[in-house]
């Protein structure tokens, strides 16, 4: 039976608690000065992996270690951001549940980018301008934050004047650099309710299945928005939307089924341009519009940190498909025992 190993971190406790509701022992690699939760869940992680850097995991003796525990890897965001996308694909010779090749189509930039997947599935996404003088209307800037290369900074602007003044701001309060900034992108600003919706697809049962949706709770926007209009004003306070927790929700019926439909566009497009395409979770972060239509913003190939929200309690979704509910981290655990008892484990690693 195999061992599941994840980066203790992000959504590493779904993965961990998941795999022990279906017998499976877990391996925690854990980071030095972050791993007492890990350490102290004795019901929830039988080996910890102690690192200085979670770069150390491509270590030729780290890796031995997870071979000889015959480990599985379950990536997340942290594991992508620290470990980087070439270390995964190229130097890590423990297997990976899912596509390792997928995990880099999260970025924005470069030859494999979620808007160039987006557009290969014909989904609706918002509008990208190439240079920021071409800006006419309301604006979001998406930048990666200078001293926290996991967390984005994120700029709301009315037009480009404001944008470039806002921005002219966040360098010089060294929220931004002008390394990040060239790396930035500029979408027109989409209103309406945003969700983040939790997919799975199963090579198991060859069936793509809705988990579980949940919303985000950001810091200090939450705190913002709950003040009055006119004290918000009065304050003149900058916000930030670092990803601080979530919340479950679930959507109306109609909606279920568009949002199912571009699943699987996306399901389909990610296997044209990254062969097999995915395999197990994916997260797409839609808003709805007034028009009540989805229009996806943002993409990740891989367990969400959301479904932290249906730990214990289960998804909303699941019991549609499997008859139970079962959170992320069990969904990831059940293929792979299926898989492993039907002789097709090599189908759903990379």
């Amino acid at each position: 039976m195999v061992r599941v190993a994840c980066v203790a971190s992000h959504s590493a406790l779904d993965v961990f608690d998941g795999a022990k509701d279906e017998g499976l022992e877990t391996v925690a690699i854990c980071k030095s000065g972050r791993d007492l939760i890990y350490k102290s869940l004795t019901r929830l992680v039988d080996f910890c992996i102690d690192l200085n850097d979670y770069r150390e995991m491509l270590r030729d003796e780290v890796q031995r270690r997870l071979e000889e525990l015959g480990c599985v890897v379950v990536p997340n965001r942290s594991m992508a951001v620290y470990v980087g996308y070439e270390g995964i694909e190229r130097k890590l010779r423990v297997p990976v549940f899912g596509n390792r090749r997928m995990l880099r189509w999260e970025e924005r930039t470069g030859e494999s980018n979620y808007y160039r997947l987006l557009d290969e599935a014909d989904v609706r996404r918002p509008k990208v301008f190439s240079d920021l003088d071409e800006v006419e209307g309301p604006v979001l800037l998406k930048v990666q934050e200078a001293n926290r290369p996991q967390e984005r900074a994120f700029i709301y602007a009315t037009d480009r004047d404001d944008l470039n003044a806002k921005v002219r701001t966040a360098l010089s309060s060294g929220l931004i650099s002008e390394n990040g900034l060239r790396t930035a992108v500029a979408e027109e600003l989409v209103l309406g309710a945003h969700f983040n919706v939790n997919f799975f697809w199963s090579r198991v049962h060859g069936r793509l299945e809705i988990i579980s949706a949940d919303r985000r709770i950001q810091t200090n926007l939450d705190g913002l928005t709950r003040l009055p209009a006119k004290v918000q004003l009065g304050l003149e306070l900058p916000h930030s939307m670092i990803e601080v927790g979530h919340v479950p929700c679930t959507l109306r019926e109609s909606l279920l089924n568009e949002c199912y439909e571009i699943g699987l566009k996306v399901l389909e497009a990610s296997r044209r341009l990254e062969p097999p395409g995915l395999i197990g979770p994916f997260t797409l972060q839609i808003m709805v519009t007034p028009d009540l239509k989805a229009v996806v913003y943002d993409f990740a190939p891989r367990i969400g940190g959301g479904t932290n929200a249906h730990m214990g309690t289960g998804g909303n979704y699941s019991k549609l498909w499997l008859g139970r509910a079962v959170s992320m981290g069990r969904r990831i655990a059940i293929e792979l025992k299926e898989a492993e008892e039907q002789g097709t484990l090599e189908e759903v690693l990379t």
